[in-house]
């Protein structure tokens, strides 16, 4: 059934001036007083954008302000080395945002003399640099009149308009780019997309949203006709798939063996104690001589010392980890890259996936408390 959206007065002017007059008014009262909002510097607007892609303002908020200080400019990121900018990069998750952004700035400078140019067409040829985060950092940086769609915005114009159709279809998708860039001021475009979006992540959330407070509430369809909760319609989550994982903590004396991931791939380039997918009907004992041997060494792996559990995507796995004492034989490439035996205290200058960090701070911690007993 093809969708069609609501046309409220409010899309005509003059009304349309006055509920643009009434957000932003509304933000200027209420924004949170977040440390992007201080800046116009296109470089800065940009990190915050990918940043907070699948993460939450809180989480970001401390990692902003480190990795600004640490990469003051487009040509400072450049001039970094990768495995610096994962490593304070460690903790946020989706690592591939990280290294999108560090190669994005390697081609700035090679071509754009290290800065961000005003063009919708060369920022989307970026790495990592969509519809979103492109008009995110025009609007705001250099206040070009372009509409954003995210998240929270998606909401809100779903319930402005009662859109009762999954906003993941390509047909709604489509028109509610079109709202939003109806929406979109000539002036102050920036802080119009910021206060739709806030207005979605403050007033209009997901569940009891406070429809009393809203500045749009007169305009509002969902709202009119008793529809708030049920728009906008969310998409069947896929069902959630255990995996067992064997993890080796391959020991000479006070050293573990820590190992670089591939290029390519998940957590590419990142540093963890190597593991791998049980096989079917496969046990941990042999799960893990199997994967002894594809490192190139032969030991007894003893029974399982420590578990991690964590999600990735629609997979719950859980990382099951055993010992093996003085290994023998030389660390071989091929499902890893390189490797290094290292301390506890080496490890630190490596980016490490929070679930692997997890993990080793366990083993120091029953080794600590095995010493002690």
């Amino acid at each position: 059934m093809p969708v069609h959206l609501l046309q409220p007065p409010f899309f005509q002017n003059p009304s349309l001036r006055v509920t643009r007059r009434r957000l932003l008014a509304w933000f200027a009262k209420y924004a949170r007083d977040l440390p992007w909002r201080h800046t116009r510097d296109p470089y800065a607007i940009w990190v915050a954008e990918v940043m907070l892609q699948q993460t939450q303002v809180a989480a970001v908020i401390p990692y902003y302000g480190k990795f600004l200080a640490a990469f003051p400019s487009i040509a400072a990121l450049a001039g970094a080395k990768e495995q610096d900018v994962l490593r304070l990069w460690q903790g946020l998750g989706y690592y591939r945002r990280a290294r999108d952004l560090y190669h994005a700035a390697r081609a700035l400078c090679t071509t754009h003399g290290g800065e961000l140019p005003d063009d919708a067409e060369a920022l989307g040829r970026l790495p990592g640099l969509g519809r979103y985060t492109v008009n995110a950092i025009l609007s705001q940086a250099f206040h070009r009149p372009v509409p954003i769609l995210e998240t929270n915005s998606v909401r809100v114009l779903c319930r402005l308009l009662g859109v009762r159709d999954d906003p993941k279809k390509s047909v709604v998708r489509r028109r509610l780019w079109q709202a939003s860039e109806a929406l979109v001021p000539v002036h102050a475009p920036g802080q119009f997309n910021q206060a739709l979006m806030e207005l979605g992540a403050l007033i209009c959330t997901p569940a009891q949203p406070a429809c009393g407070e809203c500045p749009l509430a007169r305009h509002c369809e969902a709202r009119r006709t008793g529809t708030v909760q049920e728009i906008p319609r969310t998409s069947r989550s896929a069902r959630i798939e255990e995996v067992d994982e064997v993890a080796l903590a391959l020991r000479k004396d006070t050293r573990m063996l820590l190992v670089q991931r591939p290029p390519a791939g998940r957590w590419a380039n990142m540093w963890e104690l190597p593991h791998g997918h049980l096989k079917k009907n496969e046990t941990h004992k042999r799960g893990a001589k199997r994967l002894l041997k594809a490192l190139g060494f032969t030991g007894n792996p003893g029974g399982r010392i420590a578990a991690v559990r964590h999600t990735v995507t629609r997979f719950r796995i859980t990382l099951n980890c055993m010992a093996v004492e003085r290994p023998r034989g030389r660390f071989c490439a091929g499902l890893y890259v390189r490797a290094r035996w290292l301390t506890p205290s080496d490890m630190h200058g490596y980016p490490i996936s929070t679930p692997q960090r997890r993990l080793i701070k366990m083993l120091g911690e029953r080794k600590r408390l095995s010493k002690s007993g």
